[in-house]
């Protein structure tokens, strides 16, 4: 996940040397310690059958790919089923599936995989109901930076690029580079059928700042934007040796700053298309002019965009601001109107993100259900080149709305696409449930006057004055509970326990859980019946 900031790296120096001209030396390559070189020969040596991707020809289709962040909240493949069709209705043509610890890793990558991983079926599935609602299917694997899934391993641990931090890895240590093969491996083998493999490689926070990285720095002269190059240039020759055809995508902020020069000199362009993200809602368009021409020089062929439909508000944002994300795709229009000034490069498509965590140790964002009114918009909107009442009228038929309010961020009727009882449950919970307790709990005089915090330590009370107050606070309990009860079974429905538990921990229990306690006070004084204080 990416913040909204455009001033990226402040981590880093600014000086433009920092990030490297055209011609360092590269670093010559360790000998690669023999466990993890020999589990890389193993799943990468010649497979001929895995080799020759399934070739398509995409050269006249724009594509607009869903970004499925499964690094929090995956939902069910039963989800998934219901959802592709109402993607491909509202315009999407593909998917872009970052697996994240959702992957069935197998072997020595095993230790990776979440509890909750999709089985190998389960991938197979996904491809087949993609390919039954002509989704393209684009697998994301992060190959340098975002990479916490693995470094958080203690098997891991000695691949950090910064000890202390589990973000990004050492490129400089060659078992780095023989576990991403590994990776790559077992995720491409189990998509055979895909035209494109996107390696993320964005925010590689603390690059450079490694022992490793300073020794090699000083060894070679060399500076953090060749040793990026250095080490994208070998995820890259390794994919497209390994799977003829086959397309590279990368996130493009780490080649902000790296010059037109050294960027040819790596030969990444051949076969990488960088991916130009920006999620705010009015970003400098010639901002991006400059970075697209920049790119074109550098020698890419094609460059990809990348706007959001949720996930880039707030790591905890609960509900999706509507007009913030319609806002980001209109803006991204007017870039895709004006690539005719651009004829060197190919725009070839566009990636709505709906990131589910800021990262791994991140809470939850908004909920795929809870973004999906947002995403019908920002297809639309994208498919028909901007968002008109015509376009409005199309997305609440699709829905099943009454109306949107984009200010307010709220939409009218009960709403009929998967997930809509979600999507509404989530709403009175946002909206009404810290409320309505605080209220039931703090506005009563009675409560502050013979229900106090320290009634309640010492359990002394009369059931006279608790009677005054005590049925209200047990309605709005109760209504709460079989509120929660259906919302939880609803949950259960698409998300797996880890998820469902994890959301209620965030944003139910906290509220629920001080109402419990009330209750549960009350029902024990009631039942004391006017005893004297307990000391």
């Amino acid at each position: 996940m990416r913040s909204v900031t455009l001033d990226l790296h402040k981590h880093m120096s600014k000086d433009n040397d920092f990030w490297g001209k055209a011609g360092e030396e590269k670093e010559a390559a360790n000998p690669q310690s023999q466990a993890l070189e020999l589990l890389a020969v193993k799943v990468t040596g010649p497979k001929e059958d895995a080799k020759k991707q399934l070739s398509k020809d995409f050269s006249t289709t724009e594509m607009r790919l869903v970004h499925l962040d499964l690094k929090g909240a995956a939902p069910k493949v039963s989800y998934l089923k219901q959802v592709f069709p109402l993607l491909s209705k509202l315009g999407a043509n593909g998917i872009l599936v970052e697996y994240e610890d959702m992957f069935p890793f197998k072997g020595e990558l095993e230790t990776l995989k979440s509890p909750y991983a999709y089985s190998e079926d389960d991938i197979e599935k996904i491809q087949q109901l993609a390919a039954l609602n002509k989704l393209e299917v684009v697998p994301l694997v992060q190959t340098f930076g975002h990479v916490e899934f693995i470094l958080k391993h203690d098997k891991y641990r000695y691949l950090r690029e910064v000890e202390r931090f589990p973000n990004s890895l050492n490129p400089h240590v060659p078992d780095t580079l023989s576990l991403l093969k590994s990776i790559l491996s077992q995720v491409m083998d189990k998509h055979s059928h895909s035209s494109w493999i996107h390696i993320g490689a964005d925010e590689v926070f603390h690059l450079g700042e490694g022992m490793d990285s300073k020794n090699w720095i000083s060894r070679s002269n060399g500076d953090v934007g060749a040793m990026y190059l250095n080490h994208i240039k070998e995820v890259v020759n390794f994919i497209v040796n390994q799977y003829k055809g086959l397309q590279v995508l990368m996130w493009d902020d780490m080649l902000r700053k790296i010059s037109v020069g050294a960027i040819q000199e790596s030969g990444i362009a051949t076969h990488a298309s960088p991916v130009l993200w920006f999620y705010s809602p009015d970003f400098d368009t010639e901002q991006i002019g400059k970075f697209i021409s920049k790119y074109a020089e550098s020698g890419f062929k094609s460059v990809w965009f990348a706007s959001a439909f949720k996930g880039t508000t707030g790591p905890a944002q609960g509900w999706t601001p509507l007009n913030y994300h319609l806002k980001n795709q209109l803006s991204w229009l007017k870039v895709i109107q004006a690539m005719s000034k651009f004829p060197f490069i190919k725009f070839q498509g566009i990636a709505l993100t709906g990131w589910q965590r800021y990262d791994h140790y991140s809470v939850l964002c908004e909920l795929l259900p809870v973004g999906i009114p947002s995403l019908a918009i920002c297809l639309q909107t994208l498919v028909n080149g901007g968002f008109t009442e015509a376009t409005k009228k199309k997305i609440l038929g699709m829905l099943g709305f009454q109306s949107i309010n984009l200010e307010k961020s709220t939409c009218d009727g009960n709403g009929a696409f998967p997930g809509s009882e979600v999507y509404r449950m989530v709403e009175q919970i946002n909206g009404q449930l810290k409320e309505s307790i605080a209220k039931a709990l703090e506005e009563e005089s009675a409560i502050k006057g013979w229900f106090s915090p320290y009634h309640r330590k010492h359990q002394f009370g009369n059931p006279r004055n608790l009677e005054n107050f005590g049925s209200k606070v047990l309605k709005v309990h109760e209504d709460w509970e079989n509120f929660i009860q259906n919302f939880r079974s609803q949950l259960e429905s698409i998300y797996f326990p880890d998820t469902v538990e994890e959301w209620m921990e965030e944003n139910v229990n906290p509220y629920m859980d001080r109402l419990r306690e009330f209750v549960r006070d009350y029902k024990e004084i009631i039942r004391l019946n006017a005893k004297p204080k307990a000391l």
